[in-house]
């Protein structure tokens, strides 16, 4: 049976074909018969606690033109449609909260919102792993440079200091004893003590690569390391990160399974968790990336598993 998806996300122009995980999800959709429909953040709307979405029609291909729309586009109710894609990139800023309490008037016995939209709002990507503190490093979340320099010595002299509301690798220090510029970064990220970051534990393991875990439904399903340039110490692909073949290991479930009841509970399907040696350190929910490098290294085809995923819990809601 065939399905309306909404992809609420940014302009079709900015995405990038051989890299975007939502594009190969609008691709898969599409190939399976599915219509799907694009909308913006600044196109959603309610009257009184009813969500509509303006949204157009569209495909897209491989082949230039990636993209073309087949309507100028309509009002629609949310439960016009089987599934919402909430797969707006970072930051997640007060117009990205705003769109999330939006769709959280969507009827959800009619309507699959993924990820669930007040799952969203509760879940900073930096300080959800706070809930999971067998699988995190040594971390301290502060607004005090004087608290920093001591969870510094106490690691042994190095640590990991990044923004709460950063991504990308944005605004990620890794700083140490006899850095003469220490000062002046803690004073720069907590912007002089006026907003919490968080510092981890340095872990060395980072030199052989991050991890990039996608996870669906809370099972993983797939991965790829993001090895650091040597002048570097964040592996994000945007800074010169190379993707290479990464396993599965014991280790990356017993993540998952510690993880997996708390996104259940609040309806985070499919996520992207960083992995670093034995450690989360990160866990991405807004609109997780990596698909496409795993489907090229790996040889397989993860978008066909989440849309799997979405068409069995459309057909839940249809019995």
């Amino acid at each position: 049976m065939a399905h309306r998806f909404l992809f609420v996300m940014d302009p079709l122009e900015r995405v990038l074909p051989d890299k975007d995980t939502t594009f190969v999800f609008m691709l898969e959709a599409l190939g399976r018969g599915h219509e799907i429909y694009f909308a913006e953040l600044r196109n959603l709307f309610c009257r009184g606690h009813q969500g509509f979405a303006f949204a157009r029609r569209c495909e897209v291909a491989r082949a230039l033109p990636h993209f073309r729309f087949l309507d100028e586009g309509a009002d629609y109710a949310f439960e016009h449609f089987q599934t919402i894609f909430m797969r707006k990139d970072p930051p997640v800023d007060a117009q990205y909260m705003y769109a999330a309490m939006l769709l959280g008037l969507a009827d959800t016995r009619r309507t699959f919102v993924i990820n669930s939209p007040a799952g969203v709002i509760l879940s900073n990507e930096k300080l959800y792993q706070l809930n999971f503190p067998e699988a995190i490093p040594p971390t301290l979340v502060t607004y005090e440079v004087t608290r920093l320099r001591k969870f510094m010595m106490e690691q042994g002299g190095q640590m990991i200091v990044k923004p709460l509301g950063g991504h990308g690798g944005e605004g990620v220090f890794l700083v140490g004893v006899g850095d003469r510029n220490l000062g002046a970064i803690l004073e720069t990220v907590t912007r002089f003590e006026s907003q919490p970051i968080m510092a981890q534990r340095y872990i060395p393991e980072v030199r052989g690569g991050d991890k990039r875990l996608i996870v669906l439904d809370g099972q993983p399903i797939g991965a790829t390391l993001r090895v650091p340039r040597d002048d570097e110490h964040r592996g994000n692909i945007h800074v010169g990160g190379t993707t290479i073949q990464a396993p599965i290991t014991p280790r990356d479930r017993e993540i998952c399974r510690v993880l997996r009841p708390r996104l259940h509970h609040d309806g985070l399907y499919f996520v992207g968790l960083d992995i670093i040696g034995d450690y989360l350190t990160e866990v991405n929910v807004t609109s997780p990336t990596g698909v496409q490098e795993i489907d090229r290294l790996d040889g397989v085809n993860l978008e066909a598993k989440v849309i799997d995923f979405v068409e069995s819990r459309v057909g839940a809601l249809s019995r």
